[in-house]
């Protein structure tokens, strides 16, 4: 997936995340959104920062990477929702591209990728793009639902800044 999909993607996915996480048409979901879309889109990002060094889908694409992110939130307690934006980075990469990406870097640079898929310069990349993202959604849904609440409040992080 390119860059403008990665992005789309993460829009779309914070606006989904921030009614997953605060259901309703009011100013707590509006502030929900607010809080997790600069983490989602610049998790979305991140792992194309290999472009820059290292080897493209194989430096940054990987799940030791994927794991740093998780834990960082845990650890230091910020960058929540940041993990989220490379996981889907990563999804789309698998679902929406041929190529795939090497999970297990550095340990093999092995690509993988699913069966199907489209080029980044398709006609049909935005319509994947956001097919992806709503069963993305539908599954933070679940997870948060049935398995583990996926919600930070992030108000105690901002009141530090006078927020």
């Amino acid at each position: 997936m390119n860059k403008r999909g990665h992005v789309l993607n993460a829009l779309l996915l914070a606006i989904g995340l921030g009614f997953v996480l605060e259901p309703g048409v009011d100013v707590a979901t509006a502030e929900k959104i607010g809080q997790i879309t600069v983490p989602v889109v610049l998790g979305a990002l991140f792992p194309d920062v290999d472009t820059a060094f290292g080897r493209h889908r194989k430096t940054l694409h990987s799940l030791p990477v994927l794991g740093v992110f998780l834990a960082y939130p845990m650890v230091f307690d910020n960058l929540h929702f940041v993990w989220v934006g490379v996981l889907t980075h990563y999804i789309l990469d698998l679902a929406g591209s041929r190529r795939g990406i090497a999970l297990f870097h550095p340990i093999s640079d092995t690509e993988f990728s699913l069966p199907f898929g489209v080029t980044t310069s398709s006609k049909y990349a935005g319509l994947v793009t956001v097919i992806i993202t709503v069963l993305e959604v539908a599954a933070f849904w679940v997870v948060s639902t049935y398995v583990v609440s996926l919600d930070v409040d992030l108000s105690a992080a901002s009141a530090g800044f006078g927020i």
